[in-house]
């Protein structure tokens, strides 16, 4: 799957009513772009108060101040009245964030997602508002590759990236998981490639070489069928009368390389298995080949 560089969900932070809305779906906003605006103002009234009280205090410690160096007033009077300053000063610095926090920018460039919000509408702290996909000249693609491979896989390796069967990237490995998925046995390893081939979420898939180029049996991914008593394919032989008749042939599968299948062992070049309507068949069956699957093929493996 591809994934932006930095990708969010993006949730206020404190509860209030909608005031403004900056959200357009499939837009690309700039970083400290304002994209939801809660009403505040509650907040600003508290905050001309308590601005109000900081000038007081502040003025009543000067004054306390001047007449203690005179020694008209106790050094206590002094503290007291410079606790209540910064007490001021905390709450005036406590609700500024709050305004602030009630203004929800984005984080980095990006495109918005779906949103549906409207101003006048109670939004609970934690409401998901929107995703954010980042806006990056590179992407991430994760996959996952059998344990084995993994281990053989280091950042900075080159695998090739596919859609539709097609080539449309060349990738840099960044990153292996280092645990491994208890059920399948596989890891997740992250390559990068650059934005433009594909969009983040986008489908793809991954050729990883894991050695030199070598000639492999393959067989189409429709042939293999799996089963209780192990993976197996139909191959099509010809009987003591010359007519073809599937039979079947217990194999050892290996990697998946696009739309077929690495076979470790169980049948050999230039033999032919039934790959279109396989799952229709039974060992012995006669069938009429309409087409001869080759299971040859020089690949990277």
């Amino acid at each position: 799957t591809v994934r932006a560089l930095r990708s969010i969900t993006l949730r206020n932070e404190l509860a209030g009513k909608v005031r403004r809305v900056a959200l357009v779906p499939g837009a690309i906003v700039e970083a400290g772009d304002m994209l939801v605006a809660l009403d505040v103002e509650v907040e600003r009234a508290e905050l001309a108060a308590i601005e109000a009280r900081a000038r007081l205090a502040r003025k009543l410690v000067a004054r306390a101040q001047e007449l203690h160096r005179r020694g008209a007033a106790p050094t206590n009077e002094v503290d007291e009245l410079q606790a209540s300053l910064d007490v001021a000063t905390a709450e005036l610095a406590r609700t500024r964030a709050i305004i602030e926090r009630k203004t929800i920018r984005a984080p980095f460039r990006a495109r918005v997602g779906i949103a549906d919000l409207h101003p006048g509408q109670y939004l609970d702290a934690g409401t998901v508002l929107t995703t954010l996909q980042g806006v990056d000249d590179d992407a991430h693609v994760e996959f996952a590759v059998a344990q084995d491979v993994a281990a053989r896989l280091i950042p900075g390796g080159e695998v090739e990236v596919l859609a539709d069967g097609a080539a449309i990237a060349s990738g840099t490995i960044v990153a292996v998981d280092a645990r491994v998925d208890p059920t399948t046995r596989n890891a997740t390893v992250r390559a990068r490639i650059d934005a433009r081939t594909a969009a983040p979420g986008a489908s793809v898939r991954v050729l990883v070489p894991t050695a030199p180029d070598r000639d492999v049996v393959v067989v189409p991914a429709t042939a293999l069928r799996k089963g209780p008593d192990g993976d197996h394919v139909f191959v099509v032989e010809a009987d003591g009368d010359g007519h073809p008749r599937a039979r079947l042939r217990a194999v050892e599968s290996g990697t998946m390389l696009v739309d077929r299948v690495v076979i470790l062992a169980g049948v050999a070049v230039g033999e032919q298995v039934a790959a279109s309507g396989s799952f229709k068949l039974r060992d012995g069956v006669r069938v009429a080949a309409t087409r001869a699957d080759t299971v040859v093929a020089s690949i990277a493996h």
